[in-house]
């Protein structure tokens, strides 16, 4: 107990210096570059948002914001949403003063940003996968945390930020669509920051209304991929399939089809593998109660210990054959 206190406030301290470090970069950048993982989900655009909000009405600056791969239609509605765009249709061409990353999990979850993002002047990475191979010259991670969205909470309560409603929904929506709508939640940090959220305004309500709302096209692909489940081990793992006519309609990673799968009585694992196009396969990871990182890691991917995911280049099939390999001895 004793142990895990001083490990706290340890980590603390060096978030009050890395926070430090991260404001005199602000104040001192006359271009700044926000961006995060490739095909973004709520933690990743909602923190990018939140913090070009951040810094516009703290330090009176516009960062550029961008993005590689999708957006899920649902996200096309929260606040701030046209402030970030394709990464393509930016001129990067110029070294930004300061880059910051937010989100990303590897190196290889980046994509089309990456030039950018090696020619700044000054990168700084803010969190919460667990990654040995950091970027960034100064690194804000804590791999225990829930969501990057509670890291750039806590970053903005150090920091003694003003902040708006805006800020507010954006921070909320990363937490509930990190967590699974707290299913995910490692411990009761982001439950203590959304019920400050509530408090200040955030209606948890219409946040949930708002991303509960998908496309018909959408609903039907997760629907069929459910129906046609394969379970294996006596059921405790069940394996559905995105192929590639329809993974174009798949908007997002396709958590209905997760949640559903997880809801039958029995099943501990669930699979969900997307054929994004020939030789090329996402792979969705979720438990009920024992980690499933350390398979996606074996596939060169990574994530929560409950919720991971990882691309393998390989065939539809063939990584079929080896996800239900690599569970033979869950």
């Amino acid at each position: 107990m004793l142990h895990s206190l001083y490990s706290k406030i340890l980590l603390l301290d060096n978030m009050k210096n890395e926070t430090k470090i991260l404001i005199e970069k602000i104040e001192s950048a006359k271009t700044i570059l926000l961006t995060a993982h490739k095909n973004p989900d709520g933690d990743a655009l909602c923190t990018v948002l939140a913090l070009y909000q951040l810094i516009y009405l703290n330090y009176g600056k516009e960062a550029v914001c961008v993005y590689d791969g999708n957006v899920p239609e649902a996200l096309h509605y929260i606040p701030l949403r046209g402030r970030a765009h394709f990464f393509d249709h930016t001129d990067l061409s110029k070294p930004f003063d300061l880059a910051i990353l937010l989100d990303y999990g590897t190196v290889n979850n980046i994509g089309g940003t990456r030039p950018a993002l090696d020619a700044a002047k000054f990168l700084v990475e803010i969190d919460h996968h667990k990654n040995d191979n950091k970027l960034g010259n100064l690194c804000i991670d804590d791999d225990t945390a829930s969501a990057t969205a509670c890291l750039l909470y806590d970053l903005m309560i150090d920091a003694g930020w003003k902040y708006d409603s805006k800020v507010l929904n954006l921070l909320a929506v990363g937490i509930l669509t990190d967590t699974g709508n707290f299913r995910h939640a490692r411990d009761g940090r982001p439950l203590r920051i959304m019920a400050d959220l509530v408090e200040q305004g955030v209606e948890i309500n219409k946040l949930l209304e708002l991303l509960n709302n998908k496309p018909r096209k959408t609903i039907q692909t997760e629907a069929r991929a459910v129906a046609d489940a394969e379970f294996f081990y006596h059921n405790k793992l069940a394996v559905a399939v995105v192929d590639s006519a329809s993974y174009k309609n798949l908007d997002g990673r396709g958590e209905n089809a997760l949640s559903l799968l997880g809801q039958i009585k029995g099943v501990e694992y669930i699979v969900l593998l997307k054929e994004q196009k020939e030789n090329q396969i996402g792979v969705s990871l979720r438990s009920k109660s024992l980690p499933v990182n350390k398979i996606a890691e074996s596939l060169g991917g990574g994530g929560h210990m409950y919720a991971s995911g990882a691309v393998v280049r390989d065939s539809l099939e063939n990584v079929k054959k080896q996800i239900i390999d690599l569970f033979k001895g869950e």
